[in-house]
């Protein structure tokens, strides 16, 4: 099975997904790294939300690799997509009670068909390491 059918739009990280009426799904505590002030740290849920766009039938998966990519910390079930011809769809994959033992940066891998499409990188800090990566100044949270 190839992925020249199957595109990933985007992949977001959050600590929960809610699945509404209309089939509309909520999003909540949208976030790109992990601060906490010790590791290592068990992050009791969260959830990566991949949206694509595509047609046809794909297997997917997501995994969790530590900074050196030599070690995968975690992995979702296969997850089966069909999609009809310009089709869109968004699949949900949550992870519970993910060890992270140090710091640094862990990678968020998605796969399509085996295949691996996208790496999004996930920071994990603790305070005692936040100041080694940036200065107290400079470190900013922008939300628009």
């Amino acid at each position: 099975m190839a992925t020249d059918k199957l595109q990933l739009v985007y992949t977001l990280l959050c600590d929960d997904v809610r699945l509404e009426m209309g089939n509309k799904i909520s999003l909540m505590g949208v976030f790109q790294n992990i601060m906490v002030e010790r590791l290592p740290v068990s992050i009791i849920k969260f959830a990566v939300v991949n949206h694509w766009r595509g047609e046809g039938f794909h297997q997917t998966e997501v995994r969790i690799m530590s900074p050196n990519r030599e070690s995968l910390i975690v992995t979702s079930q296969p997850t089966q997509l069909e999609l009809a011809t310009g089709g869109f769809t968004d699949n949900v994959s949550f992870f519970v009670n993910v060890v992270f033992q140090n710091p640094g940066t862990y990678w968020i891998q998605t796969f399509a068909n085996s295949i691996l499409l996208e790496e999004v990188p996930l920071i994990v800090v603790d305070t005692k390491n936040m100041t080694e990566i940036a200065p107290t100044e400079e470190i900013t949270e922008t939300v628009n």
